[in-house]
């Protein structure tokens, strides 16, 4: 498959109309044709059901389309890395989760582009399995890995950072007035949790025998929406510490967990992968700064 190729399929399938797509690549509309024609023989499966206005992409047209925008990004980024010389630039990514040791990574960053600043930065959220999949398709550097996972297949550096548990509540609710919180206290309390604890089953030995009794009527990826449903009282929600605002003003409050349950934190990268100049900056720097402390 040519780059140029799938190009052509992309904007196709953003389209769906051959018609809009060819205008919007300045090819003709027959030779648009012939080209995802010919993508669909060399690979064997039809990517578009066709109708007589409107293209509806196959379940094969819908893989090809993920995939797509992961190689051209990959090849985009790559290209601009070789382009660098002598002067460190290109572009440096990290898949991160919520975590208060991305302060330390946004620190090494900022220093990084104040002092090379053809460096750019692109920093993409979200939970184990999408940063997982990033890395390993080779999207982003690393990968900022919050709590006890395998990572037997990655090189790996551990900040000095640890997340502390616990419960984001309003500061009215009850729970709020608590040193700290037990899995009794949560019994029957409508609980939103992170999408990575249900499925690593991390709290099934904190619940303990209450587990039968908790409320769990959700999960969230991101904690921003989640704080939004505890504002409107909707939920209690399992979090980790300094990810929300907690002042007065703010009518929240984190009570952790009795169990001291804290999660390390871990910058991962592909084993055999030769970093660009500015991926391998950032982890001398981010090396050097851990090892002062």
């Amino acid at each position: 498959m040519e780059l140029r190729v799938l190009n052509y399929f992309l904007a196709t399938a953003q389209e769906l109309n051959m018609t809009k797509a060819a205008e919007k690549l300045l090819v003709s509309q027959p030779a648009l044709s012939r080209q995802i024609a010919d993508l669909e023989d060399e690979l064997g499966v039809k990517l578009f059901i066709r109708k007589p206005r409107q293209l509806i992409l196959t379940p094969e047209g819908r893989y090809l389309q993920e995939q797509a925008k992961e190689i051209l990004t990959l090849s985009e980024k790559t290209k601009r890395n070789l382009q660098s010389t002598t002067v460190i630039s290109g572009d440096l990514t990290i898949a991160a989760g919520e975590s208060i040791g991305m302060q330390r990574v946004i620190n090494i960053i900022s220093d990084i582009i104040q002092d090379y600043p053809m460096v750019k930065i692109h920093i993409l959220s979200g939970d184990y399995t999408f940063a997982e999949k990033r890395l390993n398709t080779g999207t982003v550097d690393f990968a900022v890995i919050i709590g006890s996972l395998p990572l037997n297949n990655y090189y790996s550096l551990k900040l000095p950072e640890t997340d502390r548990w616990g419960f984001l509540v309003r500061s009215d609710d009850p729970l709020a007035s608590k040193k700290y919180i037990e899995a009794k206290d949560v019994i029957n309390r409508p609980l939103i949790v992170s999408q990575q604890v249900i499925e690593r089953n991390l709290f099934d030995n904190w619940f303990g025998n209450y587990k039968d009794q908790i409320n769990i009527i959700g999960t969230f990826n991101l904690n921003f929406n989640g704080i939004l449903m505890v504002k409107n009282r909707a939920a209690i929600m399992l979090t980790l510490d300094n990810l929300a605002n907690t002042s007065k003003e703010s009518g929240l409050k984190f009570v952790p967990i009795k169990s001291t349950i804290t999660s390390p934190i871990n910058v991962i990268w592909k084993k055999e992968t030769t970093l660009s100049p500015v991926a391998q900056l950032f982890l001398d720097r981010l090396s050097a700064s851990i090892q002062v402390e």
